[in-house]
């Protein structure tokens, strides 16, 4: 039972990170929402910084979840490539709330090591890229500095994220994407 209340004061706390005003999200609001206490919210979670860990935790264990089996079931690196930004974008689409954590927007007046545990996941997310991005050139003998390529697909995934988040959720991320993805890779 707590382990399913832990888990639904997260999906509500999701749920309101969807509303595209940006609003600050409370622990009494949370509360409010969920119809109990802020203290049966603290017998949970220490602080509100616990449940962003928490948000993030479910987007680690979701996005590289994905992107090892891509990496271990696809042996061509340029469509590891492709199927990992895909991926990184419709992620984001299914989850407008978790699009604001992975931008930091939710984030702003929250702890930082939250941030950087977020540049961290970027960090991992590049990394991923930089090695399926070597696969495709050792195949292919192109001429890409595996590492700058990476570091554009990044650039590109969080600005479509970023992109997505800014207009209240109504630009998805996957718009145009095959046409794009041809030319970044």
């Amino acid at each position: 039972m707590a382990s399913e209340r832990k888990q639904q004061i997260l999906e509500t706390l999701a749920h309101m990170l969807e509303n595209p005003r940006r609003e600050k999200i409370t622990t009494a609001a949370l509360a409010a929402k969920l119809e109990v206490s802020e203290a049966a919210l603290y017998r949970h979670f220490a602080n509100k910084a616990q449940m962003f860990e928490g948000l993030i935790e479910f987007i680690e264990a979701s996005i590289f979840g994905v992107i090892n089996k891509i990496m271990t079931d696809e042996p061509d690196g340029a469509k590891q490539v492709q199927l990992i930004v895909t991926m990184l974008l419709k992620f984001a689409e299914k989850n407008p709330g978790m699009t604001r954590v992975l931008i930091g927007d939710a984030l702003v007046n929250e702890e930082h090591h939250l941030q950087t545990r977020i540049n961290m996941l970027y960090d991992r997310v590049e990394a991923s890229l930089k090695q399926s991005l070597k696969i495709a050139v050792a195949s292919s003998g192109n001429n890409v500095l595996p590492e700058a390529q990476a570091n554009l697909l990044l650039c590109f995934v969080i600005g479509r994220w970023h992109q997505f988040a800014k207009s209240g959720f109504k630009r998805k991320p996957t718009d145009l994407l095959t046409g794009q993805l041809e030319r970044l890779i």
